[in-house]
């Protein structure tokens, strides 16, 4: 039994929440994580409509009686998005978890608090935890530089910025960046943090919505084969290295400015390639952890695993260290 402030406050059986990906976090990949005993997660920007968020919500109430969130992240888009109609959309289906990701969320914390939502809110950064507190925000869960899609820009691992985090915040620290296995969760744990957050793990399973093609790309690809593009737009993205992620870079390089680069960036190139398994043509959000992947298990299979791993280091390895 693994029993943390996240399984608590969360209602969950482990403390291991899969973490909100774009096109990916879906009613089937959320609701095989929360019937494993993890929390599983909806990303609402999946869908372009509230209302189709709310008929996925209804997908994956349909696939789980266990507690299961709403990613919304609140970044730039070209497109202006409705936030205030997708939290509505959350309210009225009674969740009662939402992962915040992106800008500030302070304008929408009354709504959110006043029906009685527990926020977690990932950042990359202490100042920024620290702000996500002031503002009510239940947990934060901190990002280390290891991690897929946005590790902000200070480049602090996971092993340094997690027990920073513990050390200044009063809320607890979910840890996210670099974990996928029971040592992970085992570290996490010794760090100060109350449960990890796993995104990249969770898309080489087979519940995850991604072509065969990617996940065993997934397997194949070290812990070298990731890399960083928009930096140059203070916008900086961990991707797996592929040929489109190169000609990225290299356009960055070359003085790009963000309308050259906007048609390269579109997330509509991630979909269309995890439907058809094109590796080449989309970039794809991949932390450093897929050096530790090998196989394509089931949700359950993934976290029983870690279960039990980490359950015997704690019980065997560490126990026999100090006896």
């Amino acid at each position: 039994m693994l029993k943390t402030k996240v399984t608590e406050k969360l209602g969950i059986e482990y403390p291991i929440i899969q973490g909100g990906m774009m096109w990916i976090s879906t009613a089937e990949l959320a609701s095989a994580v929360s019937n494993a005993g993890g929390l599983g997660i909806i990303t609402a920007l999946s869908f372009d409509t509230p209302e189709k968020l709310a008929a996925e919500i209804d997908k994956a109430k349909s696939l789980t009686d266990k507690p299961f969130g709403v990613n919304l992240t609140f970044l730039p888009t070209l497109r202006p998005v409705n936030y205030d109609a997708y939290i509505d959309v959350i309210i009225d289906k009674g969740i009662k978890i939402i992962e915040t990701a992106g800008r500030n969320p302070e304008a929408y914390m009354d709504k959110l608090k006043s029906n009685g939502i527990t926020v977690i809110h990932k950042c990359t950064s202490v100042r920024h935890a620290l702000k996500a507190q002031k503002i009510g925000c239940d947990f934060v869960s901190i990002d280390g530089f290891e991690c897929a899609g946005h590790p902000g820009e200070d480049d602090v691992t996971s092993l340094i910025l997690i027990p920073r985090a513990v050390d200044e915040l009063d809320i607890p620290v979910i840890a996210s960046g670099g974990f996928g296995d029971g040592r992970g969760l085992v570290a996490a744990l010794a760090l100060g943090a109350e449960g990890v957050n796993m995104g990249t793990r969770f898309v080489a399973t087979k519940e995850a919505p991604v072509h065969e093609n990617i996940k065993k790309r997934l397997i194949e690809a070290k812990e070298t084969d990731t890399m960083l593009v928009e930096r140059s737009l203070k916008n900086t993205v961990r991707v797996l290295r592929n040929k489109h992620a190169e000609k990225v870079l290299e356009m960055e390089n070359n003085g790009a400015t963000l309308q050259e680069l906007a048609p390269l960036l579109s997330g509509l190139r991630g979909l269309e390639a995890i439907k058809t398994g094109d590796c080449e043509s989309a970039l794809f959000a991949c932390g450093q952890i897929v050096g530790l992947i090998n196989d394509i298990p089931t949700v359950k299979e993934l976290i029983d695993n870690i279960v039990k791993e980490a359950e015997e280091i704690i019980n065997q390895r560490l126990k026999n260290i100090f006896s």
